[in-house]
């Protein structure tokens, strides 16, 4: 098979779809792969590197989409990305097509075999594609979130972890999962107070028996999402529903009670998000100002740390790749049917049921395109 990876183009996105180490591994299975040129220079990995591993480098990405027969990326494809996607193409990256009816739309009208990492389950209902990058996000929210706690950034002043004698931040983190259980463990390393909350009691169990006091564990509802927040210095917005938008579980009536300067990290934005006053922004214009309460809501946030995400990404998506160049996409999916919930459309079809409900369109499941 013909694998071609262009260079992203999202505003500061310098990750990439495929490593030089990943590119050896597809040419030593007997395929052919085309490189944008520079598209790892930023991460210090060069055309060089990339032909010493096999790789053929191209001048454009528009000469890679009109020859690949798969397109491996790392973000959902830009309007003229997707506009140079053609018919029984196959694209295998992130999408997060819930909140985006442009891009399905787009991908809809192209006819092309879309892939998204993010549905790709595995045995133990984990999202082994998604899991590498939430892990990065998650880490990174605290990150942010302690640097938009200075003045400078609008934030109340406020030290994460405080000094002696000054009590630290309180830090809420919305949902359990890869994201939160990551941010919560840098938040707790800097010396925060730090409560989790989910709807899982069975995950709240484990966090608990983790981290023990370390670490409050509160069942999520109504009442305690207005509890938490309302105190919190920084609130982590961690919640995923795989597919869907994500639910909205902080409104502005909740924004109006917080401390000013207090702040939100809302890393469920790529599914929409999950603060009602959340809107995506980019690594160049990061955060925003509602009610006194400053949003970082940027949308590919792992982008911000490309050489390390794009290596962890890399050792996550590489089986996968190398099973749809091997077998192709049909013979790949109805063999691993947790590889078949990646797909998304097909052909002019939604094939995902949560994307569609979320949209408001049909869909066809994944087993009768497969079939037909």
């Amino acid at each position: 098979m013909l694998i071609g990876v262009p260079a992203e183009i999202k505003t500061l996105e310098s990750r990439i779809g495929m490593t030089p180490g990943a590119v050896r591994e597809a040419v030593s299975s007997g395929h052919a792969v085309m490189v944008q040129k520079d598209g790892g220079l930023k991460i210090g990995l060069t055309n060089e590197d990339y032909s010493k591993a096999g790789a053929k480098i191209v001048e454009t990405a528009e000469e890679i989409f009109a020859k690949a027969e798969m397109i491996v990326k790392v973000k959902e494809p830009q309007p003229n990305e997707c506009a140079m996607l053609r018919e029984g193409q196959l694209l295998f990256t992130y999408l997060h097509l819930a909140p985006d009816p442009q891009q399905t739309e787009a991908l809809l009208k192209s006819g092309c075999v879309a892939i998204a990492y993010e549905t790709v389950t595995s045995p133990r209902g984990g999202l082994p594609l998604l899991a590498p990058m939430s892990e990065v996000a998650g880490r990174m929210s605290i990150q942010a979130g302690a640097h938009c706690l200075e003045m400078r950034q609008g934030g109340e002043g406020v030290l994460l972890g405080g000094v002696p004698g000054v009590p630290a931040a309180n830090v809420v983190v919305l949902g359990g999962g890869v994201v939160g259980i990551n941010a919560a463990r840098m938040a707790m390393g800097m010396g925060a107070n730090v409560t989790v909350l989910d709807n899982s009691l069975a995950r709240l169990g484990e966090l608990d028996g983790l981290y023990g006091p370390q670490l409050k564990t509160i069942y999520s509802s109504v009442d305690t999402v207005d509890e938490y927040v309302t105190q919190a210095d920084l609130v982590i917005g961690a919640v995923l529903i795989p597919g869907a938008a994500a639910p909205k579980l902080v409104n502005t009536d909740h924004l109006k009670k917080m401390k000013n300067g207090s702040v939100v990290v809302d890393v469920a934005i790529d599914q929409g998000g999950c603060f009602e006053t959340s809107r995506a922004t980019t690594h160049l214009e990061p955060t925003f100002n509602v009610d006194g309460v400053v949003h970082y809501c940027v949308a590919n946030m792992p982008g911000g740390v490309a050489r390390t995400s794009t290596f962890a990404l890399n050792n996550a998506t590489m089986p996968f790749t190398l099973a749809l160049a091997n077998k192709g996409y049909k013979q790949a999916l109805k063999d691993n049917p947790y590889l078949a919930e990646g797909l998304n459309v097909h052909c002019g079809k939604l094939t995902n049921e949560a994307v569609a409900r979320d949209l408001g369109k049909s869909y066809v499941p994944v087993t009768e395109v497969l079939a037909a």
